[in-house]
């Protein structure tokens, strides 16, 4: 039966990253005889431009009808200053919810060509391979109540709400779990519970769970601050990361860092049966949107993990992967991955260079 995949660019550069990662997942639907189809819509600021929202319902029904959604990037000054209800991120929010892709996965992975552009030296972080499990539809993005009020004495006052159910915490622990059982076997909870109540439940809930459905699974627990300080000063100690939505958000972007820029890191959103939205961790980058300056490789190794996990096709995944490393091999690199010695390339370019890898 045919597969179905909506591609939905977005804003700033994501059309252009949007595009060649299409050709390549046309080349390798062509080369492994994958038989998918795709179509493409609105989300964001595009979205607002067009149909006065950042999530139409034409675009929600073909996300829900879809076996997978692909996505650029969303948002912009240019919307910075309307209503926040229906600024572009509000979009990003809602689909998520909507399609119930409560499960974020954000691999670090430091190609060995990359050690040169990280921010940390290279015997610090060579042969990094670590996974941040995010969860993505609760916490403080959506909790009630939240907004900006005006006090008594005319002082205005903004206010959110972390909360966390404990089915909640259990679903994105399993999730956790069981990707350690496919990788190193170590859990590291993130939380905040000397402070946040919210994050007390949400250890003593991981802690439980380990030692019901998975002793197997070496866990532990670690303060988001120093968390933040171990990740650039031994981040190879982690395997799994698992944390809430708002320190998942802060720390899987300060690990992609460490693999030389965020133009590199890809990611997964999944419900539980796995059907899922795949996306660069970058935003939308306007700076230089229209340029052919930004990195698609974010983008091209999200339609790897798209193939992974939701169409379960690990070989034409690995393709995708390995030609991204032979591109990185030739020396090719966009400006944010540049190095002294490498050929500096654009957008285009890089995407036209994975597809020859590809063949």
């Amino acid at each position: 039966m045919s597969q179905h995949i909506l591609i939905l660019a977005g804003d700033g550069i994501g059309p252009e990253i949007m595009a060649a990662a299409e050709l390549v997942l046309a080349r390798v639907n062509e080369k492994f005889a994958l038989g998918y189809t795709w179509s493409h819509g609105l989300l964001g600021g595009a979205a607002i431009d067009a149909h006065g929202v950042p999530l139409p319902d034409v675009t929600l029904d073909a996300a829900k009808k879809a076996d997978a959604v692909l996505l650029g990037a969303v948002g912009g000054p240019k919307w910075d200053t309307i209503e926040r209800s229906i600024r572009p991120e509000r979009g990003l929010l809602k689909i998520r919810s909507e399609l119930n892709l409560f499960a974020n996965l954000r691999p670090a992975i430091l190609y060995p060509q990359l050690a040169d552009a990280s921010s940390l030296k290279p015997e610090i972080v060579a042969g990094l391979d670590i996974l941040i499990v995010r969860e993505l539809t609760g916490g403080i993005y959506f909790g009630q109540p939240r907004g900006i009020r005006t006090l008594e004495n005319g002082e205005k006052q903004g206010f959110n709400t972390d909360v966390y159910a404990e089915s909640e915490i259990k679903r994105i622990a399993k999730v956790a779990f069981n990707m350690a059982k496919l990788r190193g076997g170590k859990v590291c909870s993130i939380d905040k519970a000397n402070v946040l109540e919210v994050t007390e439940l949400w250890k003593q809930t991981v802690t439980d769970l380990a030692a019901a459905e998975y002793p197997e699974i070496q866990l532990s627990h670690m303060y988001v601050d120093n968390a933040a300080m171990q990740l650039v000063k031994n981040p190879k100690q982690f395997d799994v990361l698992v944390t809430g939505n708002l320190f998942g958000d802060i720390l899987s972007d300060e690990a992609a860092m460490l693999t030389g820029s965020i133009g590199m890191l890809p990611s997964a959103s999944l419900d539980e049966q796995g059907k899922g939205m795949y996306e660069p961790c970058h935003g939308s980058a306007p700076d230089i949107a229209g340029q052919n300056l930004a990195n698609p490789l974010a983008t091209i190794l999200s339609v790897a993990m798209m193939l992974r996990y939701t169409f379960k096709q690990e070989v034409a995944a690995k393709a995708i992967e390995t030609a991204v490393g032979a591109v990185l091999d030739q020396g090719l690199r966009t400006g944010d991955i540049m190095s002294a010695g490498m050929t500096k390339i654009g957008t285009q370019e890089m995407g036209e260079a994975v597809l020859k890898a590809l063949a």
